[in-house]
C-alpha cells in the first residue's frame, strides 16, 4: 500500500509539474458571452440561442433563488449564456421571448430565476451564467435573450 501512495504521488507530481492538473477550470457556455457596460446599446444586450436539453436546472443549479422563489425548468448543464458585467447596474432585467422557457442566472449576487424573464436591481459587477430552459426534458426551441437596463 505504501507503494502504491508514493508511486501516485510521484506520478502526481510529475503531472502537476507539466501543468495539466493544476489550471483553474475556463467558465463556458453554449453560445458565447455578452459583455455590457452601463448605456449598452439594445444589439449589445441581445443574443440568439436554442433552449433544450435533459438537465433538470433545479437539481444541477439551485432549487430556489435569492428571494426563495423556486427555479424551474430543464435544459443543458452548460450555461447558454455568459454575462459579463463590467460595472454594477442599478437595475437589470433579462427576458426571453416566446412562451414555456424558464431562466436561472447564477452570479455574484447569487441566483435568480423566472418564468421567462428576471428583473432585479443591485447587479455587482462580474461573471453570470445565464441558463434558458423549458418546461420539458428534451423540448427545443430557439430564442432570442435581452437584457435591458
Amino acid at each position: 500500500m505504501l507503494r502504491r501512495m508514493v508511486g501516485g504521488a510521484f506520478i502526481l507530481g510529475i503531472v502537476a509539474s507539466i501543468g495539466l492538473a493544476v489550471s483553474p477550470a475556463i467558465a463556458q457556455s453554449n453560445f458565447g458571452s455578452l459583455t455590457l457596460a452601463p448605456g449598452f446599446s439594445a444589439n449589445e444586450g441581445t443574443a440568439q440561442g436554442r433552449t433544450g436539453g435533459n438537465t433538470s436546472l433545479p437539481a444541477s443549479v439551485a432549487e430556489r433563488d435569492r428571494n426563495g422563489d423556486l427555479c424551474l425548468g430543464y435544459g443543458s448543464a452548460t450555461p447558454d449564456y455568459l454575462l459579463n458585467l463590467t460595472a454594477g447596474f442599478e437595475q437589470l432585467t433579462l427576458r426571453v421571448n416566446g412562451g414555456g422557457t424558464t431562466l436561472i442566472v447564477q452570479g455574484p449576487g447569487g441566483v435568480l430565476c423566472g418564468d421567462g424573464q428576471v428583473s432585479a436591481s443591485g447587479w455587482a459587477a462580474g461573471e453570470y451564467q445565464v441558463w434558458v430552459g423549458t418546461g420539458s426534458p428534451g423540448e427545443r426551441s430557439n430564442y432570442t435573450l435581452r437584457v435591458s437596463e
